[in-house]
């Protein structure tokens, strides 16, 4: 793996820039990679600090870098925070006047800039690609580069032409960056952009302060204010699959005391942008909407995702679930599911204009994400396996802490198993199971699969049955899905040992039966590691963060993280040279927010201590 010189530049403007005393893990390699000029994609987890792997290279490298990015809050938000840590830093966007985007330019243009944060679209077009011809152009970012790959869940055409870039632009590095891209998504965004000729780093998928949670529908009104009322006081989303339930949702929790606003492509856009802002800059606020509040919801405090519905599949699954919790802070993502989730998924599928192939592939995320809701072990180890990533029980999701009543399944597991080894690997569930149950089809005639040891020896099951042993064989990582293909199905090392006899399988027999979650210990607040004091000190410090983002019109997270804030509660800093040592407090942010959280630690302090004056006179 690539790694920094001992006399690079890199440590340095970690700390005193961005306030951070070390590296994440995978960041190092990255802006080692970046720096010797090769072209990367970076896969990692929301909140693991992709941001930095180009905006230290940037400053090390001088010149312009331009940063593509899809959304304009997501642009805002990001050159905020850089221009707070000293960065020079602009955004020429359509929330903009003219004069203040040519202003934007025209620093760029003069070599003052050092990051241009730009839609895909004002990127290419024939007069700025000219433009950036002239300039010294050091680096090219793709932020959210899954939106390139139509294997993604997430295409936009936009991003297409930026395949383009590498042509245009050549010996200049790009960087792609995004939390989620599955291996094919991965492969699909490196040839796009860089024609394959490049690193890809992949620091993994875990989100290990996520509690995952699924549940089978039952009344979910019910099973939705109970959800919420046992976290009043924290911000949550809740996602829904239609503009009007979203309404009619975010109308009913209002009704039931929850401070909740909606959010759909429907309602208008200065509405929109309104509910944005309150849920970005204030605490406690519920917000209910459908997809179109996506990317670029980069608020760290939000304790919780509720689906009412399925999602489309993982990855957008994993793209929405990875809203909560960005502070590092515990959080849940709990999901209804039910019978009319999966035919409506099935009819958007069928309803979305691609071809056949399309489809199908469509077909086999969906009943990926199916077997997820299934799964009779760990959600994390079925979630991470789909990525492509191992883990072992995590402790943190319904199933680990409540397990549901299984029973044994390993010999019809070895009997699933068996045919898809025995037919080659490479067909379908439909196929598998008509072979297990011994239907006489022309396809298995003529693939002899009617003479194989293995025809019929499932016969004493339906094709239900079947099925959601398929699925849970999935999800629990013994056979595995080829989504890019026709669906085909492969037996995995893990069952490859369960054929063997080495381990047994336990399997859900009643999948969709509802249950009532046990009453789990409650989970530790963030600040739970913090005194009472410090807590109190904590939620002061909080406040005046707070304040001082709506007087600058910016997001709290901007001003300072949670993180840095209960470091803050912790040290109780007495004066600049203490404060400087808070993480995350670089030298634009010691010299520019020192004072007011000094001063707002100094006199809790003091009236910390007058009672214990009191007592001494």
């Amino acid at each position: 793996m690539p790694t920094l010189p001992p006399n690079s530049e890199a440590p340095r403007i970690l700390r005193e820039v961005f306030g951070f005393s070390s590296f994440r893990p995978g960041q190092e390699e990255v802006l080692a990679a970046l720096l010797a000029g090769a072209n990367v994609l970076v896969v990692m987890p929301t909140g693991s600090g992709k941001s930095l792997c180009f905006q230290i290279p940037a400053l090390i490298r001088g010149g312009l870098t331009i940063v593509v990015s899809p959304l304009v809050a997501l642009m805002e938000d990001q050159v905020a925070a850089l221009k707070l840590s000293g960065v020079a830093a602009e955004t020429i966007n359509s929330s903009h006047a003219y004069q203040d985007n040519a202003a934007s330019w025209r620093r760029a243009a003069a070599g003052q800039t050092r990051l241009l944060y730009i839609s895909p679209e004002r990127l290419m077009t024939v007069r700025m690609l000219e433009a950036l011809g002239r300039l010294p152009l050091k680096l090219i970012v793709i932020d959210e580069a899954h939106c390139i790959s139509r294997w993604g869940p997430s295409f936009r055409p936009e991003y297409d032409e930026l395949a383009r870039l590498g042509g245009l632009f050549p010996g200049v590095p790009i960087a792609a960056l995004t939390a989620t891209a599955d291996a094919t998504t991965r492969k699909d965004i490196a040839a796009k952009l860089f024609a394959g000729d490049g690193r890809t780093f992949v620091t993994g998928f875990d989100r290990p302060n996520i509690r995952l949670a699924v549940e089978a529908r039952g009344d979910w009104k019910r099973q939705l204010v109970e959800f919420v009322r046992s976290r009043m006081g924290e911000s949550g989303i809740v996602y829904c699959l239609s503009r009007k339930k979203t309404e009619e949702t975010a109308g009913f929790l209002v009704g039931n005391g929850v401070h909740a606003l909606p959010y759909h492509a429907g309602m208008d856009k200065a509405q929109r942008k309104v509910n944005q802002d309150v849920f970005m800059t204030e605490s406690a606020v519920v917000m209910v909407a459908t997809i179109a509040f996506g990317m670029g919801i980069d608020k760290a405090d939000v304790r919780y995702v509720f689906h009412a519905n399925l999602p489309a599949n993982m990855e957008a699954y994993y793209q929405e679930l990875g809203r909560a919790g960005r502070d590092g802070g515990p959080a849940d993502a709990l999901m209804l599911y039910g019978l009319d989730d999966i035919r409506q998924r099935r009819l958007f599928v069928e309803q979305d204009g691609g071809d056949e192939a399309h489809k199908r592939r469509e077909h086999k995320r969906l009943d990926a994400l199916i077997a997820y809701c299934e799964s009779p072990e760990c959600r994390r180890r079925a979630l991470l396996s789909y990525f492509g990533d191992d883990s072992g029980p995590c402790g943190n999701c319904d199933v680990c802490q409540d397990p549901p009543a299984l029973e044994d399944g390993t010999v019809d597991a070895q009997k699933a198993l068996s045919a898809v080894y025995r037919t080659g690997q490479r067909f379908g569930a439909a196929h598998v199971i008509d072979v297990l149950r011994g239907a006489d089809t022309d396809k298995i005639r003529t693939l002899r699969h009617d003479r194989l040891p293995t025809h019929g020896v499932g016969g004493d099951l339906d094709k239900e049955a079947w099925r959601s042993i398929v699925r849970q064989l999935v999800a629990a990582g013994y056979l595995r899905l080829d989504i890019t293909g026709h669906g085909g199905l492969s037996v995995t090392k893990n069952g490859l040992a369960l054929m063997r006899g080495e381990t047994v399988f336990r399997r859900r027999r009643d999948t969709m039966r509802a249950k009532t979650r046990t009453t789990a210990a409650k989970k530790k607040l963030a600040t739970a590691d913090l005194s009472a004091s410090d807590s109190g000190l904590f939620e002061a410090l909080k406040g005046l963060r707070l304040s001082i983002a709506q007087e600058r019109g910016v997001p709290a997270y901007v001003i300072f993280q949670d993180r840095a804030l209960m470091d803050m509660a912790r040290r109780k800093p007495r004066n600049e040279a203490e404060f400087a040592d808070v993480h995350g407090v670089g030298k634009a942010r010691l010299r520019d927010l020192a004072a007011p959280f000094l001063a707002l630690i100094g006199d809790f302090m003091g009236g910390a201590d007058e009672p214990e004056n009191d007592d001494e006179s």
